[in-house]
C-alpha cells in the first residue's frame, strides 16, 4: 500500500493502483512470436530420411551446463508471458513441471539429447495456452 504523504501529479495518493496487464491475451502478434518460438526449440529441423522433427532445444542440450540453461531460459520466457496472458495456476504448473521435466531429464550427457526429440515441453505448454485461450489462438 502506497503512504498518503506521497504525491502524485501534485495531489496525495492515498490508494493502491491496481496494476494493469500490458497485453491483451488475444494479441495476434504475441500469439505468433509463441507459437514460432515453441516450434523453433521443438520441432523446427527434420531428420533427413525419417519423419522424426528435434528442435534448437535438443541441439542446445549437447552442450552441458549451458545448452540446459538456454533453453530452460526461452522456455520460462514463455511461462512468463503465459502469466501476462491470465492463464489459471493450474494450467501455470502444468507448463512448468513440463519445463522442469525437459530441464533434469534433458541435462542429462546422451539421453537428454533423445529425450528431447520426444518430449516436446514447448509445444505441450502451447497446447496448454491454446486449450486456455480457446478460440482467440
Amino acid at each position: 500500500m502506497l503512504m498518503p504523504h506521497l504525491r502524485q501529479f501534485g495531489k496525495p495518493v492515498t490508494e493502491t493502483i491496481a496494476y494493469k496487464l500490458p497485453i491483451d491475451s488475444s494479441s495476434p502478434r504475441i500469439l505468433k512470436r509463441l507459437r514460432r518460438l515453441a516450434w523453433m526449440m521443438d520441432s523446427s529441423i527434420r531428420i533427413p530420411g525419417t519423419s522424426l522433427r528435434l528442435g534448437l532445444d535438443a541441439i542446445l542440450s549437447v552442450a552441458p551446463g549451458i545448452g540446459s540453461l538456454a533453453g530452460t531460459t526461452i522456455s520460462a520466457y514463455m511461462l512468463v508471458e503465459a502469466v501476462r496472458m491470465g492463464v489459471p495456476l493450474q494450467k501455470l504448473a502444468r507448463m512448468g513441471a513440463n519445463i522442469a521435466i525437459d530441464t533434469v531429464v534433458g541435462a542429462v550427457p546422451v539421453g537428454g539429447f533423445f529425450f528431447d526429440m520426444f518430449f516436446k515441453s514447448n509445444m505441450r505448454n502451447m497446447a496448454i495456452l491454446r486449450e486456455h485461450l480457446g478460440d482467440r489462438l
